[in-house]
């Protein structure tokens, strides 16, 4: 009898599916890419361009508002034509944005780099908008959350390479970190102090070099911002190969696409999504993990340097710890979902991530900071698990059920500047850092994630 029950229980992934699969799959690296080379761009643009965290924390909602604006028509054009179209444009849109950053750089405005990182991620709302739906329709649907899961997985490749590529092609390479440097080999005095007050008085030295020596720190400036073009001008290269790759290849249908959707039969499924509790929460919790995810890992080289005292290199290797973490954990996760039901694994992990937050902020020194990169461990599992729970049995509304999802991600457009403007504004606990009880947002963000959990088992039976 066991025997025969294991004959009949679907497999992940059919034969025929997995070329396909494969092709697929690599399109999720690209996100993960983009979106952690762009994560460090927070802090250097903050020094590069001598602005408030709130401000440069505008690279993060310029970067998730590509998300809101495409991700319904995005949904609308691949349900009207093609899985297949919608990689292609999505390529297409990915390669633009990112070239733009060759005007952004030449004119040195800091708002050209947030219009060509809104116009990089409406190709990846593309993407994502295709991408996870048609791996979710690749087989069985009782294994569509298994199956997005192991594609997911490749996200964090691309996410790891994008970390290293910010630590050591840019971070490394700015001249105004080693400005910094400089100025705490001049100042010895610094080493009695804490890292907050530091950076403090490292940011108004570089404000007084700004003033006394303009010529020089716009040529400064200058020098950095080719620095930050460099790996996207290498993306844009890579975007338009594979936009030819994919162009010429044969990827399957898996949805009916006879016809242009009408207006009236959009008007229908969105409909039913609405009165659909389960994907309604579901987009309700992905919007607060999305920028619960941002947040922790942008703001761990905030945590680093104001709360430890590290440079900005030295706290990015700790966010490329974090992200071998979560990439390991990924795996781990997807294993022990054969024995867990989704909705009860991701709630046990939402419990983690709460009490590895209450580190982050409560606990002093490195243990802190140990505490903060833990909580990738608990995310890896998040997103595709919530957004296979709030996609299961949509069947053809899968496409535009999908947009929501994506749309969701504008949660990451909207929390970071939040975050920045708690730790412009000073502490609200006691003698506790601002970079430290900003992470009472992701706190919050990691008990909606919970709640959504405990209904997906105990209310949807997800």
């Amino acid at each position: 009898m066991n025997d025969l029950q294991k004959q009949q229980s679907p497999k992940i992934l059919e034969k025929e599916m997995l070329l396909p699969f494969i092709l697929v799959a690599i399109l999720f690296p690209l996100w993960g890419f983009a979106n952690d080379i762009t994560n460090p761009l927070v802090r250097a643009f903050k020094d590069i361009f001598l602005i408030s965290n709130m401000q440069s924390s505008m690279v993060q909602f310029a970067f998730y508002l590509g998300y809101g604006i495409m991700a319904i028509p995005a949904a609308i054009f691949i349900r009207s034509y093609s899985y297949k179209a919608g990689i292609l444009m999505g390529l297409g849109l990915y390669a633009i944005g990112a070239s733009l950053f060759i005007p952004a750089s030449i004119y040195q405005e800091f708002y050209y780099f947030l219009v060509a990182l809104c116009v990089l991620t409406c190709g990846l709302a593309l993407l994502e908008v295709t991408a996870n739906p048609y791996i979710l329709s690749m087989g069985h649907p009782d294994t569509a959350t298994r199956r997005l899961n192991l594609a997911q997985a490749f996200n964090p490749m691309g996410s790891l390479t994008g970390m290293f590529v910010a630590s050591t092609v840019i971070l490394n390479k700015l001249q105004v970190e080693a400005f910094r440097n400089e100025q705490r080999l001049a100042h010895p005095e610094y080493k009695e102090m804490l890292p907050s007050t530091v950076d403090g008085h490292l940011t108004q030295a570089l404000s007084d070099f700004a003033t006394s020596d303009p010529i020089a720190h716009q040529a400064m400036q200058a020098a950095d911002l080719v620095t930050v073009r460099g790996p996207y001008v290498a993306i844009a290269i890579i975007a338009s190969v594979l936009f030819f790759v994919y162009l010429f290849s044969k990827l399957p249908k898996t949805m009916s696409h006879d016809h242009p959707l009408t207006i009236g039969e959009i008007k229908d499924t969105f409909g039913r999504l609405i009165r659909n509790h389960r994907y309604v929460e579901g987009v309700i919790a992905q919007a607060f993990y999305v920028g619960a995810q941002i947040m922790v890992w942008t703001f761990v080289i905030h945590y680093g340097m104001m709360a430890i005292g590290l440079t900005a290199a030295e706290a990015q290797g700790y966010n490329i710890i974090a992200m071998m973490i979560f990439l390991s954990s990924r795996f781990i996760c997807t294993f022990l979902l054969g024995f867990f039901r989704p909705g009860q694994l991701l709630m046990l992990l939402a419990i983690g991530a709460i009490v590895l937050t209450l580190g982050a902020i409560f606990l002093q020194g490195f243990a802190g900071l140990y505490s903060l990169i833990g909580i990738s461990a608990c995310m890896s599992l998040m997103y595709p698990t919530i957004y296979g729970i709030a996609l299961k049995d949509m069947g053809d509304d899968a496409s535009l059920a999908s947009a929501g999802l994506v749309m969701a991600i504008v949660g990451g457009a909207l929390m970071p500047p939040l975050q920045g403007s708690m730790i412009d504004a000073g502490s609200i606990i006691n003698d506790i850092p601002s970079v430290k009880t900003s992470f009472l947002l992701p706190l919050i963000c990691f008990v909606v994630i919970a709640v959504f959990g405990f209904r997906s088992q105990r209310v949807h039976q997800s």
